[in-house]
């Protein structure tokens, strides 16, 4: 199975044993939707909802920041996703957040994993049928193992402004990492992390909402001052669409790719950061 699989694939794949489709959408506060009713009222067939805004460690003092690796498999047994299963995630969100499912599973030891191109919203256009009924879950067991070398800390991306030993690539809309727009958050700091250039994660799809070829991910990313023959670190608001530019990446076959799972929701809240204002490096000329 490819990590990035079409509509058209899905819909002629039976349901096996091995294979579970998932509903990852979540949204944001002020889109005032609900992911769990919308997927109570229809989704696509055999489809499990995965609860993906339920799925943090509920102690850490940063919104969204991931659980435990022994939550995620508890969470997952649930769903009956098991060792070996093969797994095709979808979404209907703005924020396009089956990236982010895609990045968690497979931190935590997930290994088929893909994306529907286009989602529920491409599924939906092209006419094919949805369900309102729910699927019997069997328990399985989900070996969970969490794979650090994905991931950067607070401490890293500090020490990281001062080595410049990785590229570190903002998912924000352009007016929010520039600092001209407010943040959706109470208490954020406006701006982006000194050295951080920018690619709004909405520029990797095309206006049909699947993701553009590999050519043209390569061309956003140069575009943006992105140097891919270096290692990326990606950031955004809290966690989700810097997920975007991480399966992105991992389309055009780059590995060396780690996410900064506080982003702004961390660092723009902690007055001691660095911060920068302005248009990124690459279009400010």
């Amino acid at each position: 199975m490819e990590s990035l699989v079409s509509t058209e694939w899905l819909a002629g794949e039976s349901i096996t044993s091995d294979l579970r489709i998932i509903d990852a959408s979540s949204h944001l506060p002020d889109a005032k939707r609900d992911a769990r009713a919308e997927f109570e009222a229809g989704h696509i067939c055999g489809a499990i909802f995965m609860d993906l805004a339920g799925l943090i460690d509920d102690d850490a003092p940063v919104e969204n920041t991931l659980p435990s690796p022994e939550k995620f498999a508890s969470r997952m047994a649930l769903l009956g996703l098991g060792d070996g299963s093969r797994i095709v995630l979808y979404d209907d969100s703005a924020i396009h957040s089956a990236a982010r499912a895609w990045f968690v599973l497979k931190l935590f030891g997930a290994q088929n994993v893909a994306i529907l191109d286009g989602g529920l919203a491409k599924w939906k256009a092209e006419g094919r049928p949805l369900t309102a009924e729910p699927i019997d879950l069997r328990k399985r067991h989900f070996t969970a193992w969490h794979n650090a070398k994905s991931l950067r800390s607070k401490a890293q991306m500090l020490a990281n402004i001062q080595s410049r030993a990785e590229q570190v690539v903002d998912a924000r809309g352009a007016a929010r990492y520039a600092g001209t727009a407010p943040e959706p958050r109470a208490g954020m700091q406006p701006g982006h992390i000194p050295g951080a250039l920018n690619l709004p994660y909405t520029q990797l799809y095309n206006a049909d909402g699947t993701f553009k070829d590999k050519a043209g991910i390569r061309a956003a990313f140069e575009d943006a001052g992105v140097d891919l023959s270096r290692p990326i670190v990606t950031s955004c608001g809290s966690g989700v669409t810097a997920c975007v530019l991480i399966f992105a990446l991992h389309l055009v076959g780059k590995s060396d790719v780690a996410l900064y799972d506080g982003s702004w929701a961390e660092w723009g809240a902690d007055p001691q950061t660095p911060k920068e204002t302005g248009a990124s490096p690459a279009i400010s000329h």
